[in-house]
């Protein structure tokens, strides 16, 4: 799996425990800066070599992608930060956007996931204020990849349903 973009927060470090602990492969491409912590990374690798699997963070995305079966993106500014830094994130993260070229580099078989919201089109409020903006008609994730095929991001949201469903069943 490889995970483009802000891999600091939430997404990035649950798959990266996920994936060292399942014995998968994990990839972080994104600017060192974007990278999840040392300390986070440290017990991965340990959870990663026990398992079979492996943890790499690189800063060059295509070929942190090569070969990869999954390439997952989120959004590149968390719930509850400043609207004052989306303009750095986009300068930075620009070249981590997952688009037709990224997915090709990939295996031919590889899917796109992503958790949503996605800012992949102006067709939103907020897509369209984002676009008028910075003068930008996506972020993380191109239009044509998020509507592709390869693209399981709403088979991924219908699972979530029924995986919160699930928990709050066995919880009560």
């Amino acid at each position: 799996m490889a995970y483009c973009g802000d891999a600091r927060f939430n997404m990035g470090n649950s798959l990266m425990v996920g994936c060292a602990k399942m014995g998968l492969d994990f990839v972080a491409c994104a600017p060192k800066e974007y990278w999840p912590s040392e300390e986070l990374t440290n017990t991965c690798k340990a959870l990663a070599k026990q398992s079979g699997g492996s943890i790499t963070q690189t800063e060059d995305i295509l070929s942190g992608v090569k070969d990869a079966d999954v390439i997952y993106t989120d959004v590149w500014v968390s719930m509850g930060e400043p609207m004052e830094v989306w303009e750095q994130r986009i300068k930075e993260l620009s070249p981590y956007q997952v688009n037709a070229k990224v997915m090709q580099a990939a295996k031919p078989s590889a899917i796109f996931m992503h958790c949503l919201p996605a800012f992949h089109d102006l067709n939103t409020t907020i897509g369209k204020e984002m676009g008028a903006r910075f003068h930008r008609d996506s972020m993380e994730v191109s239009d044509d990849v998020f509507s592709s095929p390869q693209s399981v991001v709403f088979d991924e949201a219908e699972n979530r349903m029924h995986t919160i469903k699930a928990v709050m069943l066995a919880t009560l």
